[in-house]
């Protein structure tokens, strides 16, 4: 098996499928040590031809592939896509329309974050090889067993994918497909502006002060480790930069003295740059401050209450329409319906609501309630007595 490493090969390659109703797309790469993710391969598959795509090969131009998956005439499949739209978005390559084929099993009753080969298992009676599985996908040459197992990610992908994609169709799930899609093709959810990187973590106070340097050490984090292409973690732990905005030190000493900060961290070569970040976002913690919206926590016990039977609901309306739980709604949703009947939530709009968020209501309400039937859980109508006339 050769890969294609040529950028005359590519177009050769994208020219042939061009037209084409989708194309099946995966990717191998590293990222253990760096910040930017390292595209070591390219798999696409569609129903007149495969590949194997080389972007380490010198001088090869991925543009012609990228203007395929900016083809909106081609649906772009995918499985567990997110950390491959990141790749595709970094490179200016946002692949639209999409479709998730690990969402689409939740939505289809194969369960929570269905693996690939589990999904090639079920649908197919496939057993996937996984002896290639730890490849070092950066190095060369690969071997024709390494080439193959790569491959394979896209082949069956591209054969179970409109089955699959009819089944949701047939059951008029499709559109719930298609709404988890939008926000996977979202540029915000890859946005890696420093200045907005303290959205990704979760400040544990309000004040000016400490959310105007936890934003601050935020974006200093995020701007060292993109320049040092090293993982975040490897700059500063997410629990430093609490500790940092709570304390708030301006000289090397009280660096010194956090708990979660490495010792010896203000005479490295990041310890200055970080005090004079900090340093910076104190001379006007209201102007540095980002606007925070605050949760709403569970206001009583009569509240959290609630949350535990919705709990419940949701896991008896899941298994009656045979989907994971988790794509119709989170914990965090719950806890806004236990305190807020219209609460701004994904799960009280569109189908969610039909499948599960008008009866969350109608239990608050005590219109329904929750039965045990031996093992499984009924829900069922609460008939409520008339009131006499007087």
């Amino acid at each position: 098996m050769t890969p294609i490493t040529t950028t005359a090969e590519l177009v050769a390659f994208c020219e042939r499928i061009k037209g084409q109703p989708f194309i099946a797309v995966d990717t191998e790469f590293m990222r253990e040590t760096t910040y930017w993710p390292k595209l070591c391969l390219i798999q696409a598959a569609t129903p007149v031809a495969e590949a194997i795509i080389d972007p380490l090969a010198e001088g090869i131009d991925l543009e012609p592939f990228l203007e395929i998956l900016r083809d909106e005439t081609i649906e772009k499949v995918f499985h567990a896509a997110r950390q491959d739209v990141e790749i595709f978005n970094n490179l200016k390559g946002m692949p639209r329309p999409l479709f998730d084929t690990q969402v689409a099993g939740m939505a289809a009753g194969f369960g929570e974050q269905i693996a690939y080969d589990a999904l090639v298992r079920q649908m197919l009676k496939i057993e996937l090889d996984k002896s290639s599985r730890f490849t070092d996908w950066a190095r060369r040459p690969l071997t024709d067993a390494q080439l193959t197992y790569a491959l394979a990610d896209v082949t069956h992908l591209a054969t179970l994918f409109p089955t699959l994609k009819a089944r949701l169709e047939k059951e008029g799930r499709l559109a719930w497909v298609h709404d988890e899609m939008q926000n996977l093709c979202n540029p915000a959810l890859y946005d890696v502006e420093p200045d907005n990187a303290w959205k990704r973590l979760k400040p544990r106070k309000h004040t000016p002060k400490y959310l105007a340097v936890y934003k601050s050490v935020a974006a200093w984090r995020e701007r060292t480790a993109q320049l040092r292409d090293q993982p975040r973690g490897r700059i500063l732990k997410d629990d430093a930069i609490d500790e940092l905005a709570s304390q708030a030190p301006t000289d090397a000493a009280q660096l010194d003295r956090m708990r979660s900060v490495p010792k010896g961290f203000s005479g490295s070569r990041f310890g200055p740059d970080l005090l004079e970040a900090i340093r910076e976002a104190l001379k006007n913690p209201e102007a540095h401050a980002p606007a925070v919206e605050r949760s709403r926590p569970v206001s009583s016990p009569a509240a959290g209450a609630v949350v535990e039977l919705l709990k419940v609901l949701l896991k008896a309306r899941a298994e009656d329409a045979g989907i994971a739980s988790k794509l119709i709604a989170t914990v965090s949703d719950l806890e806004l319906i236990a305190n807020d009947d219209t609460a701004d939530t994904p799960a009280l709009v569109g189908w969610r609501r039909e499948a599960f968020g008008e009866d969350a209501l109608r239990l608050k309400r005590g219109e329904l309630a929750l039965v045990l039937d031996g093992t499984r859980v009924r829900v069922v109508e609460v008939r409520r007595a008339p009131r006499p006339t007087s």
